[in-house]
């Protein structure tokens, strides 16, 4: 009964979707106040039975009720619960679904935050979001409904169960994540297309939005260094980022919504660029929705993708039709929203954050382009070809480092001109600092990208500390306050820039992960319990083999003691062979899985794979990599989110 009722949620949302469309639009021939009234409360009924009809689903999911199609395809009764509820978002029409629950969250935040503002631009937010909503609402009631009963002529007794890769605990989190950064752009989205057709040009949409954007850009940020984090622990490969097509769907939005965040302070301060920001989040949204496609569409392999399905054209046509009215608006408005004022000098401040966004968008560009061309090729010449992260990395490397450089630019340069007096004053450290450790690179045997990846390193780190030591500086000389007491009043009163500031110092933490895996090892050998196996400056020996038998799963652990140079044990590890389903009669269903085990230290990882087994030689085939400074890529991370969290945080009235 409950499946029914899910439906019934669902084709309630739909109806009301398309009942407020044409009561807003009644508002907005009429202005008659009542018809707003009402679109309005039927927006929030929309939302309201889309997140029923996720709840119920979730139901489902947890009652592991196998009448529900979906139900069996993506969970069994061995699943634990936190799996069960991850399965929620691990296949089509339950990620769509949940994609239309998040949407539907953020409608309602914003109805009830703006319900006496903006009066002028909220009946076409709502009418943008609204008709968001009605595109996947369409699609989950008439393309891939969650609810559709199995369709077999006997009583399911289990489920197929969740992909084991997906039974991790990060996976819990990142698609959650990742989807509150994807669908949150839609509002900004809204916002920028309610300020075109309202001709509205001022800095009112910008500042609406401005926080929201940056929530967002947070959610997105945390979502794709999570899906990195599950790649390394989880995929075998020894890596968290492979230029895969799913993972470059994520990173395009981020791009673009990263330039956005940056270019809407010039919009602020100087009112400039309104043109440019309004292309940048339609672009972000778009990109969204592409990203959307990507994974849906069967167009591209990717150990992240949902199967082959014919959501693919709906998407694609979506993003066209969104991108022609955005763009025909954007045309329409062009001499309305064409700024005034015009930046004045090569050395300004705005000419850092300008230069910033056009390597953002060629980055974006490099890899849609990476991304899509085997598409392209394979529909125009019929031969399929593959392009891979040696593309990516040779085209996106050196733009990356002229990004970083950029990031160390920009925050010293001064608003309209810099003079050669302040070029002198704020370049003089960082550069001293980047040539120190471009020295100490060439004494120690760097070269290449290596070396001028590590100089920028100390560059941008230079510029930042030197910022903070400025500001400590000169609160103490005005309050005579102590250097602890000085940072922390410096980072409340001015929380957006220093924010900032943490946040670059978060991608330089990242960019030293990235630098390190110029250096990484790997070995993969056959092993007997007893024997040693000497890498690098390691040894590792083979001490113990146990047989567990847990709820979902068989799994063989390997012991593994791991000796230094001064023969001290410094770490054991425990990789394990595990067999999902192991129990089941038909041998197809069942599935090995490698679970990893890992050594991390600031320095280096030490990545450990227990590939495969001879039970009747009792020989473990294990594999080793040697990963230097992976920890900073995380370390970075988390300092990005405190960084957004900081520039996030309210001021006291």
């Amino acid at each position: 009964m409950i499946p029914v009722f899910g439906g019934l949620s669902l084709s309630l949302a739909l109806g009301l979707s398309f009942i407020a469309f044409i009561i807003l639009f009644l508002f907005i021939r009429t202005g008659d106040y009542r018809f707003y009234l009402a679109g309005w409360r039927s927006v929030v009924m929309v939302s309201l039975f889309s997140i029923l009809a996720t709840l119920l689903l979730l139901n489902e999911l947890i009652q592991s009720n196998f009448d529900v199609d979906y139900v069996a395809h993506y969970t069994s009764l061995e699943t634990p619960l936190l799996y069960k509820v991850t399965a929620l978002w691990a296949g089509q029409a339950g990620s769509l679904l949940f994609w239309l629950f998040i949407l539907s969250i953020y409608c309602l935040i914003v109805l009830f935050q703006n319900r006496n503002k903006y009066t002028q631009l909220m009946p076409w937010v709502i009418l943008v979001l609204v008709s968001i909503q009605f595109f996947f609402l369409i699609i989950t009631n008439f393309v891939a409904n969650p609810f559709s009963p199995t369709d077999v002529n006997f009583i399911v007794a289990n489920g197929n169960g969740l992909n084991p890769l997906l039974q991790n605990l990060t996976m819990s989190i990142h698609p959650p994540t990742l989807y509150l950064g994807y669908v949150g752009f839609s509002v900004p989205f809204a916002f920028a297309i309610a300020a075109l057709i309202t001709g509205d040009t001022s800095p009112l949409w910008i500042r609406s939005i401005r926080r929201w954007t940056l929530i967002v850009w947070m959610f997105q940020s945390a979502g794709v260094i999570l899906g990195g984090w599950w790649a390394y622990q989880e995929l075998g490969w020894g890596g968290y980022w492979a230029w895969d097509p799913v993972e470059n769907a994520s990173f395009m939005p981020w791009l673009t919504g990263t330039a956005f965040l940056h270019s809407i302070i010039i919009q602020e301060k100087k009112d400039m660029l309104r043109i440019w920001n309004i292309v940048l989040i339609v672009l972000t949204f778009s990109l969204c929705i592409f990203g959307t496609f990507l994974t849906r569409s069967g167009v591209m392999s990717s150990v992240h993708s949902f199967t082959a399905s014919n959501l693919g054209p709906l998407f694609l046509g979506y993003v066209f039709f969104n991108l022609f009215i955005s763009f025909g608006l954007i045309i329409y408005r062009k001499s309305d929203f064409k700024s005034k004022r015009r930046i004045k000098s090569f050395t300004s401040r705005e000419s850092g954050f300008l230069f910033n966004n056009v390597i953002f968008v060629i980055i974006c560009f490099a890899v849609f382009w990476g991304t899509i061309f085997p598409v392209i090729s394979e529909a125009v010449t019929g031969t399929k070809i593959t392009v891979g992260a040696p593309f990516f990395n040779q085209v996106t490397i050196p733009i990356g480092l002229f990004l970083l450089f950029m990031t160390g630019v920009g925050p010293i340069l001064v608003w309209r001109r810099t003079s050669k007096q302040a070029f002198i004053r704020n370049f003089s450290l960082p550069i001293a600092f980047g040539l120190v450790s471009l020295l100490g690179g060439i004494i120690i045997g760097m070269s290449g990208y290596v070396i001028i990846s590590f100089a920028l390193i100390g560059f941008v780190t230079a510029v930042i500390l030197e910022e903070f030591i400025r500001g400590i500086r000169s609160r103490r000389k005005v309050q005579n306050e102590t250097v602890i007491t000085a940072l922390i009043s410096m980072v409340r009163k001015n929380r957006s820039r220093y924010g900032g500031y943490i946040v670059h110092l978060g991608i330089v933490f990242m960019f030293v992960g990235f630098t390190g895996r110029a250096f990484n090892q790997e070995l993969e050998f056959s092993i007997k319990k007893g024997q040693f196996q000497k890498f690098g400056s390691y040894q590792f020996e083979f001490i113990s083999l146990q047989e567990l038998e847990r709820p979902n799963h068989f799994a063989w652990v390997a012991g593994l003691n791991v000796w230094n140079d001064q023969n001290e044990i410094i770490t054991r590890l425990s990789p394990e062979k595990r067999i999902y389903f192991h129990r089941d009669p038909n041998p197809d269903r069942r599935q090995p899985h490698s679970e990893l085990s890992i050594f991390s230290t600031v320095f280096k990882d030490i990545y450990s794979i227990f590939s495969g087994i001879d039970i009747e030689q009792e020989i473990a085939y294990i594999k080793i990599m040697i990963n230097p400074l992976v920890w900073w890529v995380w370390l970075g991370g988390w300092v990005l989110v405190a960084g957004t969290l900081i520039a996030l945080w309210p001021h006291k009235e």
